[in-house]
């Protein structure tokens, strides 16, 4: 939620944002906890909750759109390295490799500009590459010269970060993470010991 955001920068609590924009504390409380989209909010809200948070309503309401198509986004990426990790546990490391490097499908996912599954693919074929002693497959040279802008953590992760308050286990598991994967900022641990 971008609201928790913009406390986190202006260190304020809810509570003191309630008080300052005039918002009653469980609409506020709502809102946070995305119960209640701060899109269908009232306009008188969006205002009252922008001036305190010194934002514009068009940044906050656009601020909030990105963050909720993101957080879908997210979502999709997390099921697809989960199947991702499936296959290669079903049907092993190197029909993995045939059946990805076959497909093009690295190649096709990158040109519809779906990164995210692209580099994790790549990332997957050079790592069981690697440990499997096989020669890295050299036609997506190209492709290994991206990189994601920030790094993409896996939900369990970001969701103990959440739970527990602790960003020390972001830390933890980047210096776990396997060399082929945070290459493209992309923190990944294991990709077949799967349950």
């Amino acid at each position: 939620m971008i609201i928790n955001e913009l406390l986190a920068e202006k260190n304020m609590t809810p509570y003191r944002l309630s008080k300052l924009s005039g918002v009653p504390y469980t609409t506020l409380k709502d809102i946070i906890s995305e119960k209640t989209d701060l899109r269908k909010c009232s306009a008188e809200t969006i205002y009252r909750l922008s001036l305190v948070l010194e934002i514009t309503m068009e940044e906050l309401i656009t601020k909030e759109s990105l963050k909720s198509e993101h957080h879908v986004y997210q979502q999709d990426y997390q099921v697809f390295t989960s199947n991702i990790q499936h296959r290669i546990k079903d049907i092993g490391d190197i029909d993995f490799i045939i059946e990805t490097i076959e497909s093009d499908r690295i190649r096709e996912y990158f040109n519809m500009k779906r990164y995210y599954e692209a580099l994790y693919l790549l990332a997957a074929v050079d790592y069981l590459c690697r440990v499997n002693d096989i020669p890295a497959y050299q036609n997506y040279n190209d492709i290994r010269k991206t990189k994601l802008k920030h790094p993409v953590y896996p939900s369990s992760i970001n969701a103990r970060v959440v739970a527990e308050g602790n960003e020390e286990i972001r830390k933890n598991a980047l210096s776990k993470a396997i060399p082929e994967f945070l290459k493209f900022n992309i923190v990944e641990c294991e990709v077949r010991n799967v349950v």
